[in-house]
C-alpha cells in the first residue's frame, strides 16, 4: 500500500509539471490582443512646415535624450541606435539572470510622416527565443512613448510621430529616413493659428 502511495504522488506531481509546461507554452505562444494601426493624417492648412536634415549620430543623442528626460528606461533600461537600422538595446530577465537583447529594424518612412520598423534580426543573448515572444515582452515590459506601437505578431514597430506631443502644438513628420546614405529630414509643422 505505501509503495503505491508514492507512486501515486509521483503521477500527480508529474502530471502538474506537465500542466504547467504546457501552459507556460501556450501563454508564450499565444497571439497577443492587438489593434490594427490607423495613421494619423495631419490637415496641414494650420501649419507653417519647417525642413530640418539631421544625420545619425545627432539623432541618437537626441533619441536616448528623450528617452531618459521622460523616464522611459527606468525598470528596464534600454537605448535605441541608429547605424544602418535601428537598433534596440537592452536586457531580458530570464531565471533571475539579466540577459543582452539587440533587436535590429529595418525603417520605412510612410505618406503621413510616420515611420515603420521591421524586424530585420534578433538576438537574446544564446538564446533562440521567438521575435514575437521577446518584442511582446518589450511591449508588456519596457516603457515606452505612447506613440509607440509593437505589433508582435507582425514583428514590426509603428512609430506614429505625427502622434508626439510638443510643447505649442508643433508636430513632427519624417520626409526621408534613409539610414545607409545617412538622409533623415524631418518636417517641424508649427502652427499658425
Amino acid at each position: 500500500m505505501k509503495k503505491n502511495k508514492w507512486k501515486l504522488f509521483f503521477f500527480i506531481l508529474l502530471g502538474l509539471n506537465i500542466a504547467l509546461l504546457v501552459f507556460l507554452t501556450t501563454l508564450i505562444y499565444a497571439p497577443a490582443d492587438h489593434q490594427a494601426y490607423e495613421p494619423n493624417e495631419i490637415n496641414e492648412s494650420g501649419y507653417a512646415p519647417f525642413s530640418i536634415g539631421a544625420n545619425k549620430q545627432d539623432l541618437n543623442q537626441v533619441i536616448n535624450h528623450y528617452l531618459e528626460s521622460e523616464g522611459l528606461t527606468g525598470t528596464i533600461d534600454y537605448q535605441i541606435f541608429l547605424n544602418d537600422d535601428v537598433e534596440l538595446i537592452g536586457s531580458l530577465p530570464v531565471f533571475s539572470q539579466e540577459i543582452e537583447m539587440k533587436l535590429a529594424f529595418e525603417p520605412t518612412a510612410l505618406e503621413n510622416g510616420d515611420i515603420v520598423l521591421e524586424k530585420k534580426e534578433m538576438s537574446v543573448g544564446q538564446l533562440q527565443l521567438p521575435a514575437a515572444y521577446v518584442m511582446k515582452f518589450v511591449r508588456d515590459h519596457y516603457d515606452l512613448p505612447e506613440w509607440v506601437e509593437i505589433v508582435p505578431e507582425e514583428e514590426r514597430i509603428y512609430v506614429a510621430l505625427t502622434d508626439m506631443e510638443l510643447k505649442s502644438d508643433v508636430k513632427v513628420k519624417v520626409d526621408e529616413f534613409d539610414l545607409e546614405n545617412d538622409d533623415i529630414r524631418l518636417s517641424l509643422l508649427v502652427p499658425v493659428r
